[in-house]
C-alpha cells in the first residue's frame, strides 16, 4: 500500500543556518540603536510627564462593571461556556479523523467576510493551521458574543468594552505570532531566519523614527515626494497667513465657470488625499470640468499656536480665503466643498455668513460630514469625560495634540488592516512596506492645537451642540443651522467607520435649503475619492429627504461606478457662465510659490 499523504505535512525546505558575520553586525547594530532609543524613550517620559493611569483607571472601571453584570446572570454565563465546549468537541471530532487520513479539516466555524488575515493557504489546507484558526475563531466570537449579550450596561460603557475586546482578540490572532503563523514559519526556514533579523532591524527604525515609541511604517516613506510624484496638480499659492496658504490652481480648459470653487480640507490630516496621482487626483478631475479651483492648505501647528482656538480657524480660515479669492477674481461669492471636519467649518462658515447677513458662498456640498454628532460611530468610544480630561492634561503640557496620537486612533479602528497586517509584513516576515500613495498620506500625521481641538471633543462630540440653535458662539455670532438656505450636496460612504452615514444624514436636515443627499459604496476614504475611471463602487440616490434615514435608503435609487459626475453636473448648474481661464497671479494677489506650497511639506516622522 503506498504511503497515505498527510495533510499535517508542511513540505519544508532544508533548513538555513544565519551567517555568523552577521549576527555580529546585527548585534552591534542592536547595540548602537538600543542606546540612541532608550535615551529618545527617557526624554520622551521626561518631557510627557509621569505615566498618566486616568485611561486605564477608566477602561478598568469599564471593564469591572461588564463583569458585575455577567456575574449577575451566572446560569447565562455557564450556558455560554457548555455552548463553548461543545464547539470545541465539535471541532475536535472532526480534525481527528482529518489528521488520519491526511484530508483537510471541514469549517465548523469560518472567519467573517473580508478578513484577510488567514489567506495563506495552509490556513485551510493543514489541517494543523486549520485547527488553531478555527479555535482561535470560536475564541473570538464567544468572547465578543458574551460582552456584547450583557445586559444592564449603558450605552457608552457598552461600546467601550465591545470596542477594546475587539482590540485584544485582534491582537491575540495565530498571524500575529510567529510559531503559530504558517507563512512566517515557511519564511523563517527558507531564509535561515533572515526575515526575523531583517523585522528586528525594521523595528530598530521604527522605534529610533518614533524617538522611542513604536511607528510602523506602512509605506516606503523614500517612494514619495511632494509636488514631484504625489500632489501635482499644477497651480501656485497666491495668498497665506499664520494658519493657511491658498492654492489656486492652473486652468486645464480654456474657459471655466465665472463662480470660483473653494476646497475646505480637514485639518486632522493633509489635504493631498483630494491631489494623490493624476489618475485619482479630485482637484484635477475638478479642474478639466472648467472650474476655477481654490483650496486652502493649513499649517501644521506647534506649541505657539497653543492658544488658537476653534474660531480662529473660522477667521483665518475660509473668512479670509474668501477676502483672498475676491480679490484674486473680482467675485464675492464662491461654491465651497468641505471633507470631513473641513465640511463641518464649511456648516459653520455658511451659518455664520447667514447670521452676519453677507452670504458669501452660494453652494455647499459636505464629503463624510458630520454637523449632528448624536451618532459619532467607533469615535465615540474617545469622548467620555475621563478620555478628554485625559487627553486635555497631555496637550496641555505641549500646547498640542501628537499627530501620532491622533494616527493610533483612527488606527485603532481598523487594527487588523492598519496595524497588525504591518507587524507581521514588517517584523515578521522581515519585508519593507509597499510604496502606496494613500499610506503615505496616512502616514503623514498633523497636530491639534489644544484649545481648538478640546472645543471640538467637548462641544461637538460630547456635548452635541452644534445641531442646536445658537449652541455654539464663534466670532461672538451664535450659530444656527437652520439659518443656512443656499443649496447643499451631501456625499456620505454606507461602509464609513468615522463618519456614519446615517449621522451625515440626521445633520443635513439640519439645513433650511434644497438639500441632495448621496450614499457611496466603500468608506471614509474610498467612498469620496472613487475617480469615474475607476469604474468601482457605485452610489444612491433619491429625491427625498425623510425623517428616518433608512428609510431614505430603502427608496434611494443605486447606480453604478463614481459619484462625480453627478455632483459635477449639479454644481455647474450653480456656477454662472463660461468666462476664458483665470490665470493664478494676474488678479491683485501675486504668486508665492508653486503648489502645493510649503505648509504641506511640513511632516512630523521623516
Amino acid at each position: 500500500m503506498a504511503e497515505q499523504k498527510s495533510s499535517t505535512d508542511l513540505k519544508l525546505p532544508e533548513l538555513k543556518m544565519p551567517d555568523p558575520k552577521e549576527m555580529a553586525d546585527l548585534f552591534s547594530h542592536i547595540a548602537e540603536k538600543s542606546q540612541v532609543i532608550v535615551k529618545e524613550f527617557l526624554n520622551r517620559q521626561k518631557n510627557d510627564g509621569a505615566f498618566d493611569l486616568q485611561d486605564q483607571l477608566s477602561l478598568g472601571k469599564s471593564f469591572m462593571e461588564l463583569t458585575q453584570k455577567m456575574l449577575a446572570d451566572p446560569a447565562k454565563l455557564a450556558q455560554a461556556q457548555a455552548n463553548l465546549w461543545q464547539n470545541y468537541l465539535d471541532l475536535w471530532q472532526k480534525a481527528v479523523p482529518a489528521m488520519l487520513s491526511g484530508q483537510p479539516l471541514d469549517a465548523v466555524v469560518r472567519e467573517p467576510k473580508g478578513d484577510k488575515r488567514f489567506k495563506h493557504d495552509d490556513w485551510k489546507d493543514n489541517v494543523l493551521f486549520s485547527y488553531i484558526k478555527q479555535s482561535y475563531l470560536m475564541a473570538a466570537n464567544w468572547i465578543q458574543d458574551i460582552v456584547g449579550d450583557v445586559e444592564g450596561l449603558d450605552d457608552k460603557t457598552k461600546k467601550k468594552v465591545e470596542f477594546y475586546t475587539r482590540q485584544f482578540v485582534d491582537a491575540m490572532s495565530p498571524t500575529n505570532f510567529a510559531l503559530t503563523n504558517p507563512e512566517v514559519l515557511r519564511t523563517t526556514i527558507e531564509s535561515g531566519g533572515q526575515n526575523l533579523i531583517n523585522g528586528l532591524k525594521n523595528m530598530l527604525d521604527d522605534l529610533e523614527r518614533g524617538k522611542g515609541k513604536l511607528n510602523i511604517r506602512m509605506t516606503d516613506l523614500n517612494a514619495f515626494e511632494l509636488g514631484k510624484n504625489i500632489a501635482i496638480t499644477p497651480g501656485k499659492v497666491i495668498f497665506q497667513n499664520g494658519m493657511i496658504q491658498l492654492l489656486q490652481y492652473e486652468a486645464s480648459t480654456p474657459d471655466v465657470h465665472k463662480k470660483p470653487f473653494l476646497i475646505f480640507p480637514p485639518w486632522i490630516n493633509k489635504f493631498y488625499i483630494m491631489d494623490l496621482r493624476p489618475k485619482n487626483s479630485f482637484v484635477k478631475w475638478i479642474v478639466d470640468q472648467g472650474f476655477t479651483v481654490f483650496l486652502m492648505s493649513w499649517i501644521n501647528p506647534d506649541e505657539k499656536m497653543a492658544d488658537w482656538e476653534f474660531e480662529t480657524y473660522l477667521r483665518d480660515g475660509p473668512l479670509a480665503a474668501l477676502d483672498a479669492i475676491e480679490q484674486a477674481t473680482g467675485e464675492s461669492e464662491v461654491n465651497a466643498l468641505g471633507y470631513c471636519l473641513g465640511g463641518t467649518l464649511l456648516a459653520i462658515t455658511n451659518a455664520y455668513l447667514a447670521a452676519k447677513g453677507t452670504p458669501r458662498i452660494s453652494s455647499g456640498s459636505y464629503l463624510t460630514t458630520m454637523i449632528d454628532f448624536s451618532q459619532p460611530g467607533e469615535l465615540g468610544v474617545f469622548v467620555d469625560e475621563e478620555t478628554i480630561a485625559s487627553l486635555e492634561k497631555r496637550m496641555a503640557a505641549k500646547g498640542y495634540m501628537e499627530g501620532s496620537e491622533m494616527a493610533s486612533t483612527f488606527s485603532m479602528l481598523r487594527a487588523n488592516d492598519l496595524m497588525w497586517s504591518f507587524f507581521i509584513n514588517n517584523y515578521l516576515l522581515g519585508k519593507d512596506p509597499f510604496p502606496f500613495d494613500l499610506l503615505y498620506w496616512n502616514s503623514d500625521s498633523t497636530r491639534m492645537p489644544v484649545k481648538m481641538h478640546s472645543f471640538y471633543l467637548r462641544n461637538f462630540y460630547q456635548k452635541n451642540l452644534l445641531k442646536d440653535a445658537g449652541g455654539i458662539s464663534l466670532l461672538g455670532t451664535p450659530i444656527d443651522m437652520t439659518q443656512v438656505k443656499v443649496p447643499a450636496y451631501f456625499l456620505s460612504g454606507i461602509e464609513d467607520h468615522i463618519s456614519p452615514w446615517a449621522s451625515n444624514y440626521m445633520g443635513s436636515r439640519l439645513f433650511s435649503g434644497p438639500v441632495k443627499f448621496v450614499l457611496a459604496g466603500s468608506g471614509h476614504i474610498a467612498g469620496p475619492m472613487n475617480p469615474p475611471s475607476a469604474n468601482k463602487y457605485f452610489y444612491w440616490t433619491n429625491a427625498k429627504h425623510p425623517a428616518d434615514a433608512e428609510e431614505w435608503l430603502k427608496e434611494a435609487k443605486q447606480t453604478e461606478g463614481s459619484w462625480w459626475p453627478d455632483w459635477s453636473k449639479w454644481l455647474a448648474k450653480l456656477s454662472g457662465e463660461k468666462v476664458p481661464a483665470r490665470v493664478p497671479g494676474t488678479g491683485k494677489l501675486p504668486v508665492i510659490e508653486d503648489a502645493p506650497g510649503s505648509y504641506v511639506r511640513m511632516r512630523l516622522i521623516k
